[in-house]
Order: C-alpha cells, then structure tokens, then sequence
C-alpha cells in the first residue's frame, strides 16, 4: 500500500508541472500543488514504526501545508509552516546524529549553514525584507547542516535538503526580478523542491525501516 501512495506522490508532484499549462481555477491549482508532498506525508506514515517516523510525517505535512499557504495566504504564512518543518526536521536529524562525527564533518555543517544564511540575505533586490529572509533561512540551513550531520544517507537525505535548500535560494533570487519569472527557473524551483523531498522521505523511510528489523529479536542478518 505504501508503495502505491509513494507512486501516487511521484505523479501528483511530476504532473503539476503540467498544470502551468492549463486554465485551472486557483483552487484546482493550489490542491493539486500540494498534493504531491500530502502523499508523501502519508507514505512516510504509513511506514512509521517509531516516534522518528512520525517526524518525518510531520515534516513532510508541514510542506504539504506550506506550499498551500504560499498560495493560499501569500509567501509569509507559507514560510512559517515551512519553517515548523524545517524545525521539526532539525530535531529529527540531530536525534539521529551520525555515531562519529569529525571535526571535518562539524566545519562542513557550520559552511553550510554560514553560506546558505548569507546568500539568502544578500539576494532580495528589496533590501528592507533581507533580513526576515535571512530569518527563515536560519531554519532551512540549520536543516540543511543538521541533515550532513545525521546517520541517513548523505547521498538522499543530505542531498535531498541541500536540494530544497538551492529551490528557495532560487525563489529568493528570482523574486522582485520579474525578467527571472520563465518557466526554465520554475521548472528548477519546483523541480529541486519536490525531487529533494522524495529523497529525504526515501532515504528517512528506508533507514528507520532497516534499523526496526535489525532491532527485531528473529532478524536475519543478510551479509
């Protein structure tokens, strides 16, 4: 079943892309922006076994709610549900901290999340709200580190969050430049958005799946 619903999320998520091209009523269009996560949100459910699973349903909820907020109650209602789930991730991924951490891996999250606060701020053409932007970018790369720093795969879920972190720096760059409102640089927004979260609910999902049956008494281990 969850399968299905993962499917299913996939195709909401790909298939709005072609809804751009279609006169839909803003209703129609705002559902069926959010469906996508919505799913994913119930695929990360379906699968929870543990409390972390059902903080990655809150996450992905979080996202499903912020983008019908954006369009909704406009960009700063819509950032604030995004940034609960930002939160509620930070608290996800350094609940789940990588056994051993280096150093290295520590200076790598602090760049990370020095970079993506500054260049959020230093974007905006409208210097007055640069700083509320720098805010909500607190959140997203606090994430973004805190998603380096945690035992899932750096390869989905690191990238996955460095992937939604690069789509709102697109946002923040194209917004107030209407010459950088094309479709290429909403097709890299949305696409960098969605694909990102169908990485981190992989990568969170499939982790926490592995590490429930290793826990199990009667577990096979397979070499």
């Amino acid at each position: 079943m969850s399968r299905i619903v993962l499917y299913a999320a996939i195709f909401a998520g790909v298939s709005y892309i072609g809804s751009w091209f279609l006169d839909l009523s803003p209703a129609l269009s705002i559902t069926w922006k959010g469906a996508g996560i919505s799913l994913l949100a119930v695929y990360a459910g379906l699968n929870a076994r543990s409390f972390d699973g059902w903080l990655l349903a809150v996450v992905m909820a979080f996202g499903a709610l912020g983008d019908v907020l954006l369009g909704t109650h406009g960009l700063v209602v819509g950032a604030l549900a995004f940034l609960v789930g930002h939160l509620t991730a930070i608290w996800l991924y350094l609940k789940n901290r990588r056994a051993v951490l280096t150093a290295g891996d520590w200076a790598v999250a602090g760049a990370l999340v020095a970079s993506i606060v500054i260049v959020a701020y230093l974007l905006p053409p409208d210097r007055a709200g640069a700083g509320a932007i720098a805010l909500y970018a607190s959140g997203l790369a606090v994430m973004t580190g805190a998603a380096f720093l945690s035992r899932f795969p750096r390869a989905r879920v690191f990238a996955g969050a460095a992937m939604f972190a690069v789509s709102d720096l697109l946002i923040f760059l194209r917004t107030g430049r209407p010459a950088l409102d094309t479709f290429p640089m909403g097709l890299g927004v949305w696409g960098l958005y969605f694909g990102g979260q169908i990485l981190i609910a992989l990568g969170v999902v499939r982790t926490l799946r592995g590490s429930a049956t290793a826990a199990e008494p009667d577990a096979v281990q397979v070499s």
